[in-house]
């Protein structure tokens, strides 16, 4: 391999084109595939591995008839191309977010127990205030949701906080009590005063390991005091599910107060009660990467929700 040309003495720099080929390259490690990915043709992407290679002055690839292989070298590159991407990737959309906030594409993470409830405010204020504003939601659980904000795959996430991840800034917007939801004519309906410590002794339903609800309910049931031997029948991917099961005479379970209204609303044999003061509860909150370039867009859009939500059953956080 000859050694990378230079003009007057510096070194040729390698193009963001000819990163971009090698790196789709270095994932898919397959000509075809990684120029169908970048829209490239396969000469073109190889005549920009090829370029990169003369101008670094080091081979990146192991060509054979059946394979490509990266070299020890390229796999070094490789790692240190995708860094180089990503800042560029930063880059422009801190320029985009710059030259028009609230345009563009905003990918929103929400959790499954707070999407159905949350959702149609969060929607009519985009509809609303920025209707040029490209919102793409996804629904995953808690883990999913910060693999894909670290990775970039999403923006902002709409989740049950804290989170204690480093690197990951919590906007709060607002706590809400849990309610016990049990079948109808249960001892506990109706009352306005539950004590937590009753929670150590019903037959409790939760949804499955994942949710961080379940995670929440588990831990209030133990500073209830709980024993953790106490069976826990888990038996529920979503809180519709759970509720239903409820209604057959399962158990009770733990709803949040925005998903109250939505999940018993129709059904005649449940009944709900309340815990006295202080009462179980949850804080939901907006989750953005730290030192985010939207950092401001952000956080007056967490200002702008808060104000959409003050019809819920809520306690709205303070800016």
């Amino acid at each position: 391999m000859a050694a990378s040309a230079s003009q007057g003495g510096r070194p040729r720099q390698p193009s963001l084109a000819q990163l971009r080929a090698f790196a789709a390259v270095a994932e898919h490690l397959h000509f075809r595939e990684a120029a169908a990915e970048i829209g490239m043709s396969q000469p073109a992407l190889s005549g920009a591995v090829s370029a990169l290679e003369e101008t670094l002055g080091v081979q990146l690839l192991e060509r054979t008839t059946r394979k490509v292989l990266l070299s020890p070298a390229g796999e070094r590159v490789a790692a240190r191309a995708r860094t180089v991407l990503e800042a560029v990737g930063d880059l422009l959309e801190e320029a985009e977010a710059a030259r028009a906030p609230f345009t563009g594409v905003l990918r929103l993470g929400v959790i499954p127990t707070v999407a159905p409830y949350l959702l149609p405010a969060v929607l009519r204020l985009v509809h609303d205030t920025y209707p040029a504003l490209d919102l793409q939601v996804h629904e995953e659980q808690t883990a999913s949701l910060l693999e894909g904000l670290a990775q970039g795959r999403l923006d902002l996430l709409l989740l049950a906080v804290p989170l204690g991840v480093p690197q990951v800034t919590e906007l709060p917007l607002f706590d809400e009590d849990f309610v016990l939801v049990a079948p109808k004519e249960h001892w506990l309906g109706g009352r306005g005063d539950i004590p937590r410590q009753a929670l150590q002794e019903l037959d409790l339903l939760l949804l499955d390991e994942g949710h961080c609800l379940r995670d929440q309910a588990l831990d209030i049931c133990r500073e209830a005091g709980r024993d953790e031997n106490t069976p826990v029948t888990t038996s529920a991917a979503g809180l519709s599910t759970l509720v239903q099961l409820v209604a057959g005479g399962l158990g009770v379970t733990l709803l949040p107060r925005t998903a109250l209204r939505v999940e018993t609303g129709r059904n005649d044999q449940l009944t709900t009660g309340y815990f006295a003061d202080p009462a179980p509860s949850r804080t939901i909150a907006l989750a953005m990467r730290t030192g985010a370039a939207r950092q401001e867009e952000f956080e007056e859009f967490a200002r702008a929700l808060r104000g959409a939500l003050r019809g819920l059953p809520v306690r709205i956080a303070t800016d």
